[in-house]
């Protein structure tokens, strides 16, 4: 893997989180909030298959597989898009799940194909990939929801309750991936560079120490506090720290993919 590789997984991971997150949220959210959703998330899938390294393309190996479920997902959210509050929209769940489980095979593929071999290494990156996507996802739909209360103030909090609870849940699930990637990193893995226990210890694992902490202890105290706020009804200090949150995943989530190829440990 090139480094090539951390922006293209990174904007998909986004693009299919967003669509993971597209059936958390109810009706009473509105059309406009589902098109631009739908919409911010195909922008995301297109702009990732169009920067995608030389070495992804279509084929039967499982790099060739993932691109072809991704190339499925983005059409899915595609069709889903241009058919909210139009014709056909009886068949909107029909293009949402398709995108959804389209997607999430995607990133699976993704990581049996980036960690190479099978076995644990394969089950983590796996993991990793989809934890990575649900906590993307969850983070940057709560902040757009959040928001929509400025343009829907009559909705009610459960809505954004809902999709924190689920970014408080992906947080978690995240760590626990993260802890096991790490785990076996350090006590199993045969790497072809420098041990991971002492790569983190080394001036170049300040970028590691970053993605714990940005992308993992930032989340956990920023989804805390969010969830009180939205306990009190107060969308708009939910918003603002949301933002914050949605920053600091950004920036762990990047980091995470670069460690990947830095050191082929799925952090």
């Amino acid at each position: 893997m090139t480094l090539s590789f951390v922006l293209f997984l990174f904007l998909a991971h986004l693009g299919v989180g967003i669509v993971f997150t597209l059936v958390l949220v109810g009706k009473e959210a509105g059309v406009k909030f589902f098109r631009f959703n739908a919409g911010f998330a195909a922008v995301l899938l297109l702009v990732a298959l169009a920067m995608r390294p030389e070495a992804v393309r279509l084929g039967t190996d499982a790099q060739g597989v993932a691109l072809a479920l991704l190339l499925t997902a983005t059409g899915a959210v595609l069709v889903y898009w241009a058919t909210i509050g139009r014709v056909l929209a009886r068949l909107r769940p029909l293009w949402v799940w398709t995108a959804v489980l389209s997607g999430g095979a995607a990133l699976v593929a993704q990581g049996l194909a980036a960690a190479g071999d099978g076995g644990l290494p394969a089950v983590l990156t796996a993991a990793s990939f989809v934890t990575s996507a649900a906590l993307l996802g969850g983070t940057s739909t709560a902040m757009i929801l959040g928001h929509w209360y400025l343009v829907l103030p009559s909705m009610d909090v459960s809505l954004l309750q809902s999709v924190v609870r689920f970014h408080i849940g992906s947080t978690a699930l995240r760590i626990l991936v993260v802890a096991a990637a790490v785990w076996w990193g350090i006590a199993l893995a045969e790497l072809p560079g420098v041990p991971f226990d002492r790569y983190i210890l080394s001036i170049d694992g300040v970028f590691f120490w970053q993605r714990v902490l940005f992308g993992l202890l930032g989340p956990v105290v920023l989804a805390y506090l969010t969830w009180e706020t939205a306990k009190i009804r107060s969308t708009q200090s939910a918003t603002g720290i949301l933002y914050v949150d949605f920053f600091t995943v950004i920036v762990g989530e990047v980091l995470a993919k670069y460690l990947l190829v830095a050191t082929s440990v799925p952090v």
